[in-house]
């Protein structure tokens, strides 16, 4: 028995939520999202909110049980809140800029610039006083993590100096280095 997917997703007053088929639509002050719920998962909306339930007691349905769950809560945290990852990078001399609206050219010791295409729907804002703060938010929780992952990607915290790109907060094991 998931103990998430149990509790059904509460819809607040500013949101309208609408469920057709294994298709779930929500509405709300930021914008619009949907999700499809996989077969093995049945959907419906009642007075408590969306519910979601297993049509049968196999494994598979009862691992996307509480994943349906979390996707559609996440869709309704997206339209009302919105999502937002915060990277810092560090490093002597690297730095990021926009480059238009739907670009970020990251200088990060390479021989060249790395410049990364935004997605429509994230917003990238780089602040800071060495421009080394990089802000990605939107509304679609997937999208927001998933191109904060490809930019940490361009060049991830080493563990010798600490030089690189890393989440917020994120602690970076470091290691000593050679000795004599």
């Amino acid at each position: 028995m998931s103990r998430i997917g149990k509790r059904a997703v509460p819809v607040p007053s500013n949101v309208t939520a609408t469920v057709s088929g294994r298709e779930v639509k929500v509405k709300g002050p930021k914008g619009e999202l949907s999700f499809t719920v996989p077969e093995e998962i049945k959907v419906e909306k009642t007075a408590d909110g969306i519910e979601v339930t297993p049509l049968e007691e196999t494994k598979m349905a009862r691992s996307m049980w509480g994943m349906s769950r979390t996707m559609v809560s996440n869709l309704i945290n997206g339209v009302t809140n919105g999502y937002s990852r915060t990277l810092e990078i560090q490093g002597i001399g690297f730095r990021a800029a926009m480059k238009g609206k739907d670009q970020l050219q990251l200088n990060i010791g390479f021989s060249h610039d790395v410049v990364h295409t935004i997605p429509s729907g994230v917003d990238v804002k780089v602040s800071g006083a060495k421009q080394e703060i990089i802000t990605v938010s939107g509304i679609d929780a997937q999208l927001v993590g998933q191109v904060a992952a490809n930019i940490r990607a361009s060049r991830p915290p080493e563990p010798y100096q600490g030089k690189g790109i890393r989440y917020q907060g994120e602690y970076i094991f470091r290691k000593e280095g050679k000795k004599k």
